[in-house]
């Protein structure tokens, strides 16, 4: 069972290649993101695991280096077992699961931040746009930060990266030159982040990547398709 669905999943992913290949604008998984109104009993445990960063390095990642990566490195298998199962020789499923494992360690925080820390950043994030405070945000973001937005064509939303503090920063405060209709911190993927309600009513999830103190990378989630089960804040 563990092999034919493995295997299913490997065609899965290599068909969700081509279909992000035509994808309108920077492609961002669904996001995870809690109730505020649920019973704590019955949310979903959270941990490194399903951070959104990790998630975005994973995409990157080719069918096999991705199925060697979670099935020896997540889910414990030998290489030999992973080996039969996504058709390789073990040999070939270690090289690609260290390649993998590389290639994560790579594009990983290096220095990532405490939940406290995340969660003063985050708010200290939030002050800055809403004060149209172009000094701290600057200051707050790595000078090679990156910002994604993921509007899948459904919404205005920029089809192209943004690298630089500056650059990023301004393009921020311009859009936040609007206040939100509503707002509020929220756990995203397991880390804190914000969920606005725009100026023109789209629900917007903002995750932040955090490395020594600073943002590395902004990733905004406004297709309503990938936001179906976000609550409204």
């Amino acid at each position: 069972m563990t092999t034919t669905v493995s295997r299913l999943a490997l065609d899965v992913l290599a068909s969700a290649r081509v279909r992000r290949e035509q994808y309108v604008g920077p492609w961002l998984p669904e996001p995870w993101v809690e109730d505020p109104a649920g019973d704590p009993a019955d949310q979903v445990a959270m941990d490194e695991a399903i951070e959104l960063a990790l998630l975005i390095l994973l995409e990157r990642l080719s069918p096999a280096e991705r199925a060697s990566f979670v099935l020896h490195d997540v889910f414990s298998f030998t290489f030999e077992e992973t080996a039969a199962i996504i058709g390789r020789s073990p040999a070939t499923a270690r090289q690609l699961a260290t390649r993998a494992r590389r290639r994560i360690a790579d594009g990983r925080p290096r220095l990532p931040p405490t939940r406290t820390q995340q969660l003063e950043i985050v708010t200290a994030f939030a002050r800055a746009c809403t004060a149209g405070d172009i000094i701290g945000l600057t200051e707050l973001l790595d000078p090679d930060v990156v910002w994604r937005t993921d509007g899948g064509d459904k919404v205005n939303a920029s089809r192209k990266p943004q690298h630089g503090a500056e650059k990023v920063a301004r393009g921020m405060l311009a859009l936040s030159r609007d206040p939100p209709r509503a707002g509020r911190v929220a756990e995203i993927n397991g880390l804190p982040g914000l969920v606005l309600r725009d100026a023109d009513g789209i629900l917007t999830v903002i995750s932040l990547t955090v490395d020594a103190g600073r943002i590395t990378a902004i990733d905004i989630l406004r297709n309503p398709d990938k936001l179906r089960a976000v609550p409204d804040p």
